[in-house]
């Protein structure tokens, strides 16, 4: 573990985990085209009520649509998405239920056991605590603090503040999005160190490294401004570290 950050997923893991994500493929695809195909009603009534709704345009924002086809492109974006969050929960709560008869496949030490039903079910609950976690946090502090410093900023530069429809909703829905998935991670950092796929002595040693991916993830899941960036990566990185104190503390009973 002390080689660096190249260290903390072993060959013989990864290879695994890849085997199965394979064997798993069209299970993804098919959960993903369920949340993509019931997402796309969905949207069209989320968007409804960020049009309908003050909170989500600040005073003297005008929306405008530049043409008919942004609605169906929203829908297909946020559909994308909520398929994208299932099947992400789905993996999750997958790897929890295999992931000792995955490792010790990868591993060559025997065929391994499934998970317990009481397990799953703590991942599966916390995979759901987390997500509404993330969407609350989006829409008490995410969101309503980028859009009021987006029209501020226009304000102060004596630009007119005219939003495009696809444009703001889609700024909404990736902000969302990012946070939701976001705060899957300390779960992911959970089952890594209970498979021992990774110790804890060597994500501390890597946590420098450890950061700049978060700061990374963070960038790559939000929208692309430093700004949203910062404050969808800050909790990520909290998380994992409450992740690891989590770990410390039941570990020693």
């Amino acid at each position: 573990m002390e080689a660096g950050i190249g260290d903390l997923l072993p060959r013989a893991e990864l290879r695994g985990l890849i085997s199965h994500l394979r064997s798993r493929a069209f299970l993804l695809v098919a959960i993903f085209g369920v949340g993509f195909i019931g997402g796309y009603p969905l949207a069209g009534r989320a968007i409804e009520i960020l049009l309908d709704s003050s909170d989500y345009r600040p005073d003297g924002v005008e929306v405008i649509i530049l043409h008919p086809m942004e609605a169906v492109l929203l829908r297909l974006r946020i559909g994308f998405q909520l398929g994208m969050i299932i099947s992400g929960i789905f993996l999750i709560c997958d790897i929890s239920w295999n992931g000792k008869k995955i490792f010790a496949k990868a591993k060559r030490s025997g065929t391994g056991s499934i998970g317990s039903i009481r397990d799953f079910f703590i991942v599966l609950i916390s995979a759901l605590s987390l997500a509404l976690l993330g969407a609350f946090y989006s829409h008490e502090v995410l969101v309503p603090l980028l859009l009021d410093y987006l029209s501020e900023d226009a304000s102060a530069a004596n630009l007119s503040s005219t939003w495009q429809l696809q444009s703001w909703v889609g700024f909404v829905s990736g902000l969302y999005f990012a946070s939701i998935s976001g705060f899957q991670v300390p779960i992911i950092i959970l089952l890594l160190l209970r498979y021992e796929i990774v110790s804890e002595d060597g994500i501390r040693k890597n946590r420098g490294a450890l950061w700049f991916l978060g700061m990374a993830f963070g960038a790559l899941l939000s929208p692309p401004d430093p700004l949203s960036m910062f404050l969808v990566a800050g909790p990520v990185l909290v998380l994992i570290e409450l992740a690891l104190m989590l770990n410390s503390l039941t570990k020693s009973r």
